[in-house]
């Protein structure tokens, strides 16, 4: 009598691409502490320091010097590493290269990364979940301008073309928004205030300010 063939194990979790970004990463906490490997207080320290020492106050930081400087914007645009550093902010450590996309009154960049969740931690802070999310890599590339409409409220009109930016391991992008209109008389530190991480990632444009 032939013997049966036995049926293969189950696979746990066979498409980890369907599981919130979030909650992968809360599972993964968990098992390093429970191992001993990582404290709690570790963590909680990393996260106060992207959310208070760095993040996206030191890109708002670098948006206002552009906004007030124009060599200073020019050597953004062509050396981002390098022009970041001059306020202080180090980025070699985390990657190869940083890329300045300007927005302009007929060009609007929006920035993705669509194998996984590259991102400039050091200008921007920690990554927004939506930033991570299998629908916002996808369909920002597919249909940037409805998803920016619906997800954001930043209506584009056809007169804005849209392009899309897509980081990865040694690339990663940051957008240098426009200027808002009635910002002339702001100081420096003042316009740093305007800037959000939104209008750094792409995901909105900065409106002017009421006289």
């Amino acid at each position: 009598m032939a013997e049966e063939t036995p049926e293969p194990p189950e696979t746990p979790n066979p498409d980890l691409r369907d599981v919130d970004p979030e909650a992968r990463a809360r599972a993964l906490q968990s098992v390093l502490v429970e191992e001993g490997i990582l404290s709690t207080d570790a963590v909680d320290e990393v996260i106060s320091t992207y959310e208070s020492d760095v993040g996206p106050m030191n890109g708002a930081r670098v948006v206002a010097r552009a906004w007030t400087d124009p060599d200073y914007r020019e050597r953004l645009l062509e050396e981002g590493i390098s022009a970041v550093a001059e306020l202080d902010v180090e980025v070699n450590d985390e990657v190869m290269e940083l890329r300045v996309v300007e927005n302009a009154p007929d060009v609007h960049n929006v920035v993705v990364c669509t194998l996984c969740s590259c991102y400039p931690w050091a200008v921007l802070g920690l990554p927004p979940t939506w930033y991570k999310s299998p629908a916002y890599r996808s369909r920002v590339v597919d249909e940037p301008r409805a998803l920016l409409r619906e997800e954001f409220d930043t209506d584009l009109p056809d007169s804005v073309d849209v392009e899309v930016w897509d980081s990865n391991s040694e690339i990663r992008y940051m957008v240098l928004p426009q200027r808002p209109e009635g910002t002339d008389g702001l100081s420096e530190d003042e316009l740093a205030e305007l800037v959000t991480r939104n209008s750094m990632i792409g995901v909105e444009r900065l409106g002017g300010v009421e006289a």
